[in-house]
Order: structure tokens, then sequence, then C-alpha cells
């Protein structure tokens, strides 16, 4: 699933080539809104709230969609042929004078009214590249279940929205604990928050989720998908394990030496089929 940085991309992208433009092309190929029309609609604003997006309509309506694992939108100029995926995949069209949005393989698709927005996204907590960011409500919301494993609370969106597997697994580094730990025993949880709020910042506007501060390719990330390699401080081999449970199990990676805590059965290699399965 693409951490909040991504999606905060991708909805730069959307307003970027949709705000303010009148629909030439609108289609929403699932069954809920096959037959709905939004041509001749203008497009308001792009906004992302966490991981979801909000495409806002004239008239009061929103279109609300969410990546999860596989989905992406792509931009193409006008004229531009579309590739990248088939076209049996789109499941969105929104196409205007400047270029055209296509939305392949969303898993959601919602078209509402503006006023019920929350009832998509009303769940979710501050988010940490929105401006309703609040490190308190954040911190308070994660300490309400102190014996939850730090990086299950860390991916919980009800807490603070925006955190993917990656961020979540760096800030357990970050931090100095393994996944595992319970939240009621972290030290400090509000400059956690504090952090993680930092680095999404820091990388809202350029690929990579770099939390080691190199943007070279292999060195961008602490811990995360390095199983079998070197920490990138101390050089001990980075383990890995699953943390979270089914179906939302995820690759875990944890330095032994920087990292106090419990910890399952840990495998020295790679996470099987993690590769190329981190979040974009």
């Amino acid at each position: 699933m693409p951490e909040g940085d991504s999606v905060h991309r991708v909805a730069a992208r959307l307003h970027e080539t949709l705000a303010g433009q009148v629909l030439t092309a609108a289609e929403l190929r699932v069954p809920a809104h096959a037959t709905a029309d939004l041509s001749g609609r203008r497009v308001l604003e792009v906004v992302p709230r966490g991981k979801h997006l909000l495409t806002r309509l004239d008239g009061g309506l929103t279109l609300h969609t969410h990546l999860r694992m596989d989905g992406r939108w792509a931009v193409f100029r006008p004229g531009e042929r579309w590739t990248g995926a088939p076209h049996w995949q789109i499941r969105a069209v929104l196409g205007t004078g400047r270029g055209t949005a296509v939305g392949y393989r969303l898993p959601v698709v919602e078209l509402l009214r503006t006023a019920d927005e929350q009832q998509a996204v009303g769940h979710l907590g501050p988010d940490l590249l929105g401006p309703d960011w609040d490190p308190a409500e954040a911190v308070h919301r994660l300490l309400a279940h102190p014996a939850r494993p730090l990086a299950e609370a860390l991916l919980d969106q009800r807490n603070l929205a925006g955190i993917g597997n990656i961020y979540a697994n760096e800030l357990c580094f970050l931090a100095g604990v393994t996944p595992w730990t319970p939240v009621g025993e972290l030290s400090g949880p509000d400059r956690l928050v504090v952090r993680a709020h930092r680095l999404l910042d820091a990388n809202r506007l350029r690929p990579g989720h770099i939390t080691t501060g190199d943007t070279r390719r292999g060195h961008q990330q602490w811990v995360y998908g390095r199983a079998g390699r070197p920490c990138a401080r101390c050089g001990t081999l980075v383990l890995t394990a699953v943390h979270g449970t089914p179906p939302r199990e995820r690759p875990a990676y944890w330095c032994p030496f920087c990292q106090r805590g419990p910890a399952p059965e840990a495998r020295p290699g790679p996470f099987p089929g993690a590769s190329g399965r981190r979040s974009r």
C-alpha cells in the first residue's frame, strides 16, 4: 500500500491536470457508477486525505478513490496513447483539454456528495501531510491501546493517516525498538510522531521514501528491504519476519543490535515475496 507522501504526489499531479478544467470525458468503469455522467462538470480540486484521494467537482460531488496495493493513476497529454497497463484494468477516466487522468486497478471508486465525504474518510486520524495535522491527537490515539505492537499501531490509519509499511519499519528503527514493541513501552512517543511528520514532509516532493538522508539507490532506508544485508548504521545483518495478523500481515525488518524489544523467530534472508512489493 502506498505511503502518504506518494499519495500526496499523485494528488498534486492530478490537481495540476484537472483542477479548474471542465471534464470533456468521464467514465467510471465500476458497476455502482457505470451510468454516471460527469461530463461537463468542472473539477474544483484534487486533495489527498491520508492515503485517500478526493476529486471534488462542481455541483457538490466528490470522486473518492484509493490505490491500496495495486491501483495507480496515470496522466497522459492530449492525444497521447494510454500505455503502461491493459485497458481492461481501467476503472476511471477523467479527461480535460489539458490532459487525461486514467485510474488503473483502483479497488475503491466511489461517487458521493461532497457533504458526505466524512463517510469515506471520517474515521482517519490526523493527516501527517494535511492541514488537520495534530501531533498531540496522534499521540493520544496511539497510546489508547498501549499493548498494541508499535508497527501495527503506526499502520492503523485511525491513529495517524499516511504511514505505510516502509515508514512503519523505519520509524521503529529510528526509535530504537523492534516493530513488536508495545506502544506503551515506547520512550518519547511525541518525538516519534514529530519524526514521522518530518519524514513524510521531507519526501512529499521526491520519490524514494528517504529516511537516511542518502538519496542513492540502495542507501535510502536504514533497514527496510535489507534482510540479510548490513544495517545502514552499524553493519549488523538485518533480520526479517512477519508482523500483523492475516489478512494484514506485512514484512518487518529490524537490526538486532540497534533495536531492542520483543521479536519472533527471524529469517536471515529476504522476506518471501517482498522483492518488488515496496509501497510506491
